[in-house]
C-alpha cells in the first residue's frame, strides 16, 4: 500500500456516493487519480448498518492534494461552513471550473465565486489575481473590486479589473 503523501487529509462524508464523487472529481481536476477503495466487511456491521462489500472509503488525489470519500450513510450533510478555493490563473480556469462543478448542482447557492455541486460540497472559484489586489491593492479601489463582486455569480475578472481601474 502506498504512503498517504499528506499530513493533514479531508475526509468528506457521503451517504453512499463516494465513488462517484471520485470519479467526478478527479474527472475534473488535473493530476488527481484514485487510489485505494475499501470495502466493507462482516465487522461492525451491527453499527455501520452497511451490507459487506459495499464501498467504505475511497482514497483519491486533487490537483496532488490527497482526499478521503467516506460512504458513512445519510447521518451528515455538507455545508457552506466548509469549501474548498481554487484559484485560478484567469477567466478561461474560472469558466472551466464553474461550467464543470456546478453541473447537476445548486444554482440557488450560486453567489460571488461560490457554487454547490451535485453532491451538496461548497467550492469558491476565484481568479488569483482577484485576491492578490485584495490583499495588497489601493483600499478605496478595493472596496470598488468588491462591490462589483458582490453583484456576481461566477466571478467575471476583466469586469472585476475594470471596477478596480475605475
Amino acid at each position: 500500500m502506498p504512503a498517504l503523501q499528506t499530513r493533514i487529509s479531508p475526509c468528506l462524508w457521503f451517504d453512499t456516493q463516494g465513488e462517484e464523487a471520485a470519479t467526478f472529481y478527479t474527472s475534473i481536476f488535473p493530476n488527481s487519480k484514485i487510489g485505494h477503495i475499501e470495502r466493507y466487511g462482516e465487522a461492525g456491521k451491527e453499527i455501520h448498518g452497511q451490507k459487506p462489500g459495499n464501498v467504505m472509503t475511497v482514497d483519491f488525489t486533487l490537483d496532488g492534494l490527497d482526499f478521503v470519500a467516506l460512504n458513512g450513510g445519510p447521518i451528515f450533510k455538507f455545508t457552506e461552513a466548509v469549501s474548498f478555493q481554487i484559484y485560478c490563473a484567469d477567466q478561461k480556469e474560472v469558466d472551466y471550473y464553474w461550467d464543470r462543478l456546478t453541473v447537476g448542482g445548486d444554482p440557488a447557492a450560486q453567489q460571488c465565486g461560490w457554487v454547490k455541486d451535485k453532491f451538496g460540497l461548497s467550492w469558491q472559484i476565484v481568479p488569483r489575481p482577484f485576491i492578490e489586489l485584495m490583499k495588497s491593492g489601493e483600499p478605496a479601489k478595493k472596496q470598488q473590486m468588491f462591490a462589483a463582486m458582490m453583484q456576481m455569480k461566477k466571478l467575471d475578472w476583466p469586469k472585476l479589473q475594470a471596477a478596480y481601474d475605475s
